[in-house]
């Protein structure tokens, strides 16, 4: 049985790696989305190992000083990350996995897994980031600025990437990654 491969998806707060990724789970069922680990408590109706991996912060930590996180971080007090083990035992059943993840965590995975497939997901324009940005009406406008700032740092990391999707209407953003899936399992030498 040919090794899954992983994808991982990401790109600059705002360009719409959630409505990407949830548009690709309807069009692609037989994939597999990583689950995050974390140390919050679940939220009612939450399934540990389905939304995320619950864990005590002692268990989480000492996942970290096992390398058994392929990337981490810490958030308002929780840790939240990848766990390798997940990735690695779907990978080994045949299966595709997908990260949809911020881009230092991407980079972090890239550093652990150098063999995964990384496309950076791009806005049409700055101009239309900021106006997505601007649309979830919960940012203020110092929060906005600051976010633009990050994206164009993040968008300098490009060539840390194989691949650039623009995200211009997300059927047309799926159809490429959907394209890139499909060249990926078709390489001679992968």
């Amino acid at each position: 049985m040919a090794k899954g491969l992983l994808f991982v998806i990401s790109g600059p707060s705002g360009v719409g790696k959630g409505t990407v990724g949830n548009a690709l789970r309807e069009k692609l069922p037989e994939i597999t989305y990583s689950v995050s680990a974390t140390t919050r408590a679940p939220r009612a109706g939450e399934q540990d190992g389905v939304n995320y991996f619950f864990k005590t912060r002692e268990e989480f930590l000492g996942m970290i000083e096992r390398d058994e996180m392929l990337e981490y971080a810490e958030y308002v007090g929780n840790f939240y990350g990848t766990p390798r083990d997940f990735v690695d035992q779907t990978l080994a059943q045949g299966k595709d996995i997908f990260l949809e993840i911020e881009v230092q965590g991407a980079l972090k995975v890239k550093e652990k897994f150098p063999e995964g497939i990384f496309i950076f997901l791009l806005p049409p324009s700055l101009d239309e980031l900021k106006d997505r940005i601007r649309g979830r009406g919960t940012e203020t406008q110092a929060t906005i600025d600051h976010r633009m700032s990050v994206a164009v740092d993040e968008m300098n990391l490009l060539r840390h990437y194989d691949y650039a999707v623009v995200n211009d209407e997300i059927d047309f953003a799926c159809k490429r990654i959907e394209s890139i899936i499909i060249a990926e399992h078709c390489k001679v030498h992968p």
